[in-house]
């Protein structure tokens, strides 16, 4: 019975792990190779195998590569920051794009009050003009701001330069 047989010599890492026999029909051969066994050895460790066979077998095929690609990167993601996971890595990032806003805006201001060509800078208001002005992010795509954090954030940009 050629059916039942094992897809190759080597299982897949998933049925290594598990210490299982690799069938054809395996859920997580095509996705969790034998080359790679620490990808699937986290994804179990955080989602568990029977919950990642669980949701491979409800997705779509055409969306199962990046269904385990998303996998990886969470529970990656989660066993360095068991607490926040990927949410903290995109606060994290957030926080940096603003700071890196920040610094770009203080370096315009700058630029503007060093070129003699205009002098007068803008006061600092809601604004879509002077948002474009200071390339910022608008204010709906803020989402780890809260209001006051905003207006304590937009009235540092306001101020004038450190020279």
């Amino acid at each position: 019975m050629r059916g039942h047989e094992p897809r190759s010599s080597s299982s897949c890492a998933a049925c290594k792990l598990l210490k299982r026999r690799c069938t054809p029909t395996c859920i997580f051969a095509p996705y969790f190779r034998s080359s790679d066994p620490i990808t699937f050895a986290k994804v179990h460790k955080v989602f568990g195998a029977s919950n990642v066979s669980k949701l491979l077998s409800e997705v779509p095929d055409e969306q199962r590569q990046e269904t385990v690609n998303s996998l990886a990167y969470e529970a990656e993601v989660r066993l360095k920051d068991p607490v926040y996971g990927c949410i903290g890595a995109i606060a994290s990032l957030q926080k940096k794009m603003l700071e890196l806003q920040h610094d770009l805006a203080v370096a315009r201001t700058r630029l503007l009050a060093h070129s003699g060509a205009n002098n007068h800078v803008p006061p600092l208001d809601d604004s879509p003009e002077l948002a474009a002005f200071l390339d910022l992010v608008p204010y709906s795509d803020l989402m780890l701001l809260d209001g006051s954090s905003l207006d304590a954030y937009l009235y540092d940009l306001g101020q004038p330069p450190f020279v």
